[in-house]
């Protein structure tokens, strides 16, 4: 991976899929809700309210917050990304209004994973957001400059994995995490979020920390068996490589969202018949997956919002597929890639101040349902044209077919679904499947059909 502006880089602190483990060495999620929603630098107020209204009732099984620990001041999203304390008290909200949006969020069924960052500190000096000063090196109660690693040079060199992970991304005072005292003082962090109720974390910067610190760190929880989420990107050659970090949760397979690029915007759908192991990524157990994340919708190494049909069909096809466990990311609109959200966080509505609320559109939402239902279920009845029309079902729960061409498809589709009326989940539009598990359907121009049990009727519109 070559290095990267400050902007990006930060941004390797934060965003993508989820896999919650039942013992330190596992990381699938537990049931039949693996969805995260991540709403990105939302404040913990409007997340709230977004469990209530739409996470829970389109079945969510978490939301992914931004992280909430007090941090340097300015307007961008990625101050969020240098903490200065672990105070609760970053621009998002304070300890109460965080509390109180975990609370209303279990309250809707929804599970609080926190982006936590704890491989650094900040790059500069100043007064964070909750009022707390600090110098590079330097934060009272917390840490000094004893409690940093010894190379205070930026990250130079990712063939040389001690320069990957002792040294400072893109200049961020980089802790020492092979020492007790960070150690325990991490620790210490991550339980005070699980004391509100959080219930899993997604560890940014991962590939910056030795895996074994990593392993002690968790540890070290009241809870070792945490929910564990972490972000490694692979790059090719690299010294350090993801699969060092499965040992203790999830990870982010990075390379399921730029082959999800490749394929919707160059390459044939009809290649994804074994998209996932079958292309050389981690185990699905282990795999957090994602079509964009708040580093690559900015770096242009996945799809993101501006790619129309391509975005929200390989989104449907995610949510869709059984590999690991998917994260919709949900941000705002952007031009200039440093900056920060609309209204500093505010949601008031979606759809508008620039919030795309990517989680709510009725192409993804409807299919976090599908996937609820079609859980544990293999592939089965796979078709495709060759080229861009696909369709497979998942057992006798659920069938999806997807036509990214610029026509329209009409066809008769052979499933494993029970007869009987069924809603397209995806159109609003009743559909018949036959005593032979057939329906016909017509596909519009870059468009999908997703039929699933639990959805037999639609509900009236207007």
């Amino acid at each position: 991976m070559a290095r990267r502006p400050l902007s990006a880089a930060l941004a390797l602190a934060a965003g993508a899929a989820l896999v919650a483990p039942t013992s330190a060495a596992h990381a699938a999620t537990p049931g039949d809700k693996d969805v995260t929603a991540v709403l990105f630098e939302w404040k913990f107020d409007s997340v709230a309210k977004a469990c209530t209204d739409s996470l829970g009732p389109a079945g969510y099984g978490y939301v992914q917050v931004s992280p909430p620990q007090e941090h340097i001041q300015g307007s961008q999203w990625w101050t969020s990304y240098q903490p200065v304390s672990y105070k609760i008290a970053g621009r998002l909200g304070d300890r109460a209004s965080f509390a109180a949006m975990v609370n209303t969020c279990h309250a809707a069924g929804v599970k609080v994973v926190a982006d936590s960052v704890i491989n650094h500190m900040s790059a500069g000096s100043g007064t964070g957001t909750g009022g707390s000063s600090y110098t590079k090196y330097d934060y009272p109660g917390v840490y000094s400059a004893a409690d940093m690693d010894d190379c205070t040079a930026q990250i130079s060199n990712y063939q040389d994995r001690a320069n990957v992970q002792n040294c400072e991304l893109v200049g961020l005072a980089d802790l020492d995490t092979g020492e007790d005292y960070v150690r325990g003082r991490i620790a210490a962090y991550l339980d005070d979020l699980r004391s509100l109720g959080v219930d899993g974390f997604r560890i940014d910067a991962a590939k910056h920390m030795p895996a074994a610190d990593l392993a002690n760190i968790k540890s070290r929880l009241r809870d070792p068996d945490v929910y564990w989420k972490q972000e490694a990107i692979h790059g090719a050659g690299e010294a350090v490589q993801p699969d060092e970090y499965t040992g203790t949760g999830g990870v982010q397979e990075f390379r399921y969202a730029r082959s999800l690029k490749q394929v919707f915007n160059n390459e044939n759908l009809a290649y994804l018949k074994n998209y996932g192991e079958g292309w050389g990524f981690m185990p699905s157990s282990k795999a957090a997956v994602f079509v964009d994340n708040h580093d690559t919708e900015r770096g242009g190494d996945t799809l993101n919002y501006k790619d129309g049909a391509n975005y929200t069909l390989a989104h449907v096809f995610m949510l869709a597929w059984p590999y690991g466990s998917p994260d919709v990311h949900s941000g705002y609109e952007w031009s200039d890639k440093d900056a920060g959200p609309p209204g500093g966080g505010t949601v008031n509505a979606c759809y508008s101040d620039g919030w795309k609320c990517q989680h709510a559109w009725r192409e993804i939402s409807s299919m976090v349902g599908f996937r609820n239902t079609a859980h544990g279920e293999a592939v089965t009845d796979w078709w495709d044209d060759g080229g861009d029309r696909i369709a497979f079902g998942r057992g006798s729960k659920a069938y999806v077919a997807i036509n990214h061409e610029g026509s329209s498809l009409t066809r008769t589709f052979q499933t494993s679904l029970p007869a009987g009326d069924y809603c397209d989940i995806q159109s609003g539009n009743g559909v018949t499947v036959n005593g032979s598990g057939q329906f016909t359907a017509t596909l519009g121009a870059n468009t999908a059909v997703a039929l699933q049990v639990n959805a037999r009727h639609c509900a009236p519109t207007g």
